[in-house]
């Protein structure tokens, strides 16, 4: 099949296009300004904006010889024009009536497991979904859980795996019971390729699921350990403290620390009972336990200096900012510095007092490398 794949470049359709590609699939990817991803250098690439294609013409262009159509686009929160609304309901839902009016029979929506009331990320999603159940088309909507991979993280996968790796303690909500459902990326990728070669799995709702059912504090053992680090203390955050700390990051970040995930991560993320039978009877597919996906893909180095370091980065930028501002502010004051070495009496000469600035600048530049680097070297 000819496949065209939404949102190809993200954590979950990177997978899903992998393993399109080794089902023997040719996948397209529609991504903004049809870049090509030196990943997938081999793959073929339109252009499509999700924050603004929201009429079916927009779409029907790039839907000639394809055969199917993958929707994985998503985004955790709202910036500028990419909105919910946008880029979980009516861009999708144009694509869809693209399909429709194309003849495309075969669409398949990733979306996302959880209440409505975790959120307008996750509600936004299941009003598209509730959408497309009412089209004429060989629909299938998939809703993955908390999705994990061994070989890579990004967004919120990244978040908890700088959790699990701060030194000498291991911050979780409460006492970190919340319930969660862990699934492999590359089984998400398996369900998809698994789907396309069964026309008769279709109209239905299927949510993607991990054998077990977890605590969060299992959860983030189960990768410490596998990074490699010794236990570490566990220290019981107030509710209130996590919802503070999303509100200010929903507020002032970019990053996964927001709103959506703290209320995911306070509800708990878990299917059905069932969940895991109807995979393996509609999809013919069992996914791995957590542990033997850890066991299967060992971490290295670069997994341990990325986990570590993912809570430095802000702070590395506030100090670069203040490094920049005291540089600023000391070269502000090298004139007045050199007019009160020429004055009359002064014990300092021009030089002293125009060198004394570069070296304040310098001081401030290594104070900053030397706090950075002494916090990474001590959580080793």
């Amino acid at each position: 099949m000819r496949v065209l794949v939404t949102g190809a470049y993200g954590f979950i359709g990177a997978h899903i296009v992998a393993a399109l590609t080794a089902a023997g699939h040719q996948v397209v990817c529609a991504v903004r300004n049809a870049r090509r991803d030196s990943r997938f250098s081999g793959l073929a690439a339109v252009a499509c904006d999700m924050a603004h294609d929201s009429r079916s013409e927009d779409w029907l262009p790039r839907l000639e010889d394809i055969d199917a159509v993958v929707n994985c686009a998503g985004i955790l929160r709202e910036h500028g024009d990419d909105t919910f609304a946008a880029i979980h309901e009516q861009a999708p839902l144009a694509l869809f009536q693209a399909c429709r009016q194309h003849g495309i029979r075969r669409v398949i929506q990733i979306s996302a497991l959880g209440s409505a009331a975790d959120g307008e990320f996750i509600a936004s999603k299941h009003r598209c979904d509730d959408a497309l159940a009412t089209l004429e088309l060989d629909w299938l909507v998939l809703r993955p859980s908390l999705v994990y991979s061994a070989r890579g993280s990004y967004g919120g996968t990244s978040l908890l795996r700088g959790l699990a790796a701060l030194p000498g303690v291991l911050p979780l909500p409460g006492h970190g019971q919340q319930q969660v459902q862990p699934i492999a990326a590359e089984d998400v990728g398996a369900a998809v390729a698994a789907a396309l070669s069964r026309p008769q799995c279709i109209r239905e709702v299927i949510e993607l699921v991990g054998p077990d059912v977890l605590t969060l504090h299992d959860y983030l053992l189960a990768w410490r350990r596998w990074l490699g680090f010794r236990p570490a203390r566990v220290l019981a955050v107030p509710a209130r403290l996590v919802r503070v700390s999303a509100a200010i990051g929903e507020r002032m970040g970019n990053g996964p620390l927001g709103q959506t995930m703290a209320r995911m991560l306070e509800r708990g993320n878990i299917g059905a009972p069932d969940a895991t039978t109807r995979l393996r009877e509609r999809l013919d597919l069992l996914p791995r336990r957590l542990l033997r996906a850890l066991d299967e893909a060992p971490s290295h180095v670069q997994d341990r200096w990325h986990a570590r370091l993912y809570f430095w980065l802000p702070a590395l930028r506030v100090l670069t900012a203040l490094a920049w501002l005291g540089s600023g502010v000391i070269g502000w004051l090298t004139p007045v510095a050199a007019v009160m070495a020429s004055a009359p009496g002064s014990s300092l000469s021009a030089d002293t007092c125009l060198v004394l600035p570069e070296s304040l600048a310098a001081l401030t530049w290594c104070s900053a490398c030397f706090v950075c680097c002494v916090g990474v070297l001590a959580s080793y």
